[in-house]
């Protein structure tokens, strides 16, 4: 008899900084079903994004592939033509497939994961809270004013009528139908992105909650666009009195921690619910985001610039099920586009050919002791890359006219990143050893159209004399539709 194959639900929040859960180490936040999801599985400490912005760093997470290759920098785009997702993949073998949440992918002219997916829920919340009188948190902003932004409060709705709420509900009802059917669900979370409302219960439990210690300006040791944010971070005052920055921001702080809390719980629901019909032992659980946040620390406000912060380039990434070892962490270098190949590694399917990522499985169970040397997260004109205990973010001189700016943090002395060394003498070489693993990458990750033989392949010959064929893993292309694969081959 075959193996009974693996569900899977992969959660992912928004803009959720990963040293945020208490699992990280953080007391000030409460995250009891985080925690329990570190518990039981293992927990990734280095794990990064592919791009600090919403939809290219979904675009990547669902492709499996980096910015560079399916071409996503912006927040807005015209869908895809042939560019494959994971859910798919799990929806051509045999599982029912669902998206419940935020989406913020190319939907023009059409949401581009819909046809991967038997159930496809995003904007259809509004029509829900609007039929009882009411309307969407974030929909509830006010015009925008120099230095006001709408400031942090609790929601009005209860939390079984939020976002997060109605789509924990959905998750549950999806599963219920499935009725044997093995399963692949995204549900995604619009928290702890703003707004900043969470339901009432989650803001109480901050009262009296007083800024992070990592709020500290920093914006002397950066770039000119860091310290742009910096002074006007220091310039909001909020809606909401006392109208002070300090209030504003501790205000903004409270309500950041409280919207973890609020998306903890909707985590512990789905959670539960797989206790209660027994679908724990046989269900890949995987919490993620899709970037961090700065949130004030830093002195700086939401996540612009992101790419200049492990606050918003790292990001949280808990995988619990069956084979995952319980209560590991893991410190190996990973990213955001190992999810697809590792689910399937995991669940037994085929591996995906249009790939960039790899499968985390190998690190899980310990046979070695990394997959990577680096992990890159990309703007079109500047990439952050980090390798060792070491992360240099290099800059385009467009960027900044001629001048050379770029940082350089010994992260694993300098977590939070306070002393940029990019600057000085006695660290040069680390600069260019960074710059050097950065072409490297990109070099050895770009996806070709044809691949020329390199001076390590051997020749080879078959006895008839001709030559034989081989395929490189650079020269692949994935074109027309999921079932038309198109190898560029090398002729040795």
């Amino acid at each position: 008899m075959s193996p009974k194959p693996k569900n899977v639900i992969f959660i992912m929040s928004d803009q959720h900084a990963a040293h945020l859960m208490g699992c990280a180490g953080e007391t000030a936040v409460i995250s009891p079903n985080m925690d329990r999801l570190a518990a039981e599985g293992t927990r990734f400490t280095q794990a990064y994004t592919q791009n600090p912005i919403c939809l290219p760093s979904r675009v990547s997470f669902l492709s499996g592939q980096y910015c560079h290759n399916h071409g996503y920098y912006g927040n807005a785009a015209r869908r895809p033509q042939n560019l494959p997702t994971y859910l798919g993949h799990f929806k051509r073998h045999g599982y029912r497939t669902a998206h419940f949440g935020k989406s913020h992918l190319p939907d023009d002219p059409e949401p581009w994961l819909s046809k991967d997916c038997d159930a496809y829920l995003d904007e259809q919340y509004n029509d829900y809270i609007r039929a009882k009188g009411q309307e969407p948190d974030h929909l509830r902003l006010p015009e925008f004013e120099k230095y006001v932004v709408d400031d942090a409060r609790p929601s009005v709705l209860p939390f079984e009528d939020s976002y997060e709420g109605w789509h924990a509900q959905n998750t549950i009802n999806f599963i219920k139908e499935s009725e044997g059917q093995p399963f692949a669900i995204q549900f995604c979370l619009n928290r702890p992105h703003h707004a900043l409302t969470p339901a009432q219960e989650f803001w109480d439990m901050y009262e009296g909650l007083d800024v992070h210690d990592n709020f500290v300006t920093n914006g002397e040791i950066r770039p000119p666009h860091f310290a742009n944010m910096v002074d006007y971070t220091s310039q909001m005052e909020g809606r909401f009195e006392p109208k002070t920055n300090a209030a504003f921001l501790r205000r903004h702080w409270r309500g950041y921690l409280a919207s973890i809390t609020h998306i903890d719980h909707a985590i512990g629901q789905v959670l539960e619910y797989l206790d209660q019909t027994g679908l724990a032992d046989n269900t890949i659980v995987v919490y993620g985001s899709d970037h961090g946040a700065y949130m004030g620390q830093l002195g700086v406000f939401e996540k612009a610039p992101g790419i200049c912060s492990d606050l918003v380039c790292k990001v949280p990434y808990i995988w619990r099920g069956p084979g995952i070892p319980a209560a590991e962490t893991c410190q190996a270098l990973v990213e955001n586009i190992d999810l697809g190949a590792t689910l399937v590694d995991l669940c037994g399917l085929p591996p995906m050919d249009w790939v960039d990522g790899v499968s985390l499985r190998p690190l899980m169970e310990k046979e070695v002791p990394s997959i990577k040397d680096v992990a890159v997260t990309e703007n079109p004109l500047s990439r952050s890359i980090r390798w060792g205990g070491w992360r240099l973010v290099h800059y385009h001189r467009e960027m900044f006219g001629e001048k050379d700016e770029g940082e350089l943090y010994h992260v694993a002395e300098d977590p939070f990143e306070h002393h940029n060394l990019y600057a000085s003498e006695a660290h040069q070489a680390r600069v260019h050893e960074g710059r050097r693993l950065l072409l490297d990458w990109l070099m050895k990750t770009s996806r070709t159209v044809c691949h020329m033989q390199t001076p390590n392949q051997e020749d080879s010959y078959a006895q008839d004399g001709k030559s034989k064929r081989s395929v490189s893993p650079a020269a692949t292309m994935k074109t027309a539709n999921d079932e038309d694969k198109v190898w560029m081959l090398n002729y040795l």
